[in-house]
């Protein structure tokens, strides 16, 4: 692996880590945004991020107090949304992968460790989900497709 992505992967995972952390409050629980997840449109464009992305999470979700369910399930979540968005063939479907893989992994997990109700958790977390997703992550890919930084 290329200096440059690993440097790529490291950055990804060091800001999605940082900023849910900085943002603990509204990062985690029952109603959350994770504005760390407008980064989860980057494996659209840079395939490397998924690894970036899976490592971020899984720092992130040793801070959030949820235990060995969340560390390992909300990493794998990420990780399998990440490598979902990188298969996606247009830049608007991009964001739907973590939209949908976290608000019923998430939820899950809400439910099982916090005792929250299922479907509520699912479509707490599928909202800030989109909110993050779309309103943050597509305007970022976006520019960064405008700006040509990939050849996708």
């Amino acid at each position: 692996m290329k200096a440059n992505k690993i440097a790529r992967i490291s950055i990804i995972a060091a800001l999605y880590a940082a900023i849910t952390i900085a943002l603990a409050p509204i990062s985690y629980m029952f109603i959350q945004i994770r504005i760390s997840e407008v980064l989860t449109v980057l494996p659209f464009l840079f395939p490397e991020s998924i690894l970036g992305l899976f490592l971020g999470c899984l720092l992130a979700n040793v801070y959030g107090g949820l235990g060995l369910i969340d560390i390992i399930f909300g990493s794998l979540a990420t990780l399998t949304a990440a490598y979902l968005t990188s298969k996606m063939r247009h830049p608007f479907l991009a964001p739907l992968p973590p939209v949908l893989v976290n608000a019923v992994v998430v939820g899950c997990i809400l439910h099982y460790v916090l005792e929250y109700p299922l479907y509520a958790s699912m479509f707490y977390v599928g909202l800030g989900q989109f909110f993050a997703c779309y309103f943050l992550g597509l305007p970022l890919l976006y520019l960064l497709k405008k700006r040509n930084w990939s050849k996708r």
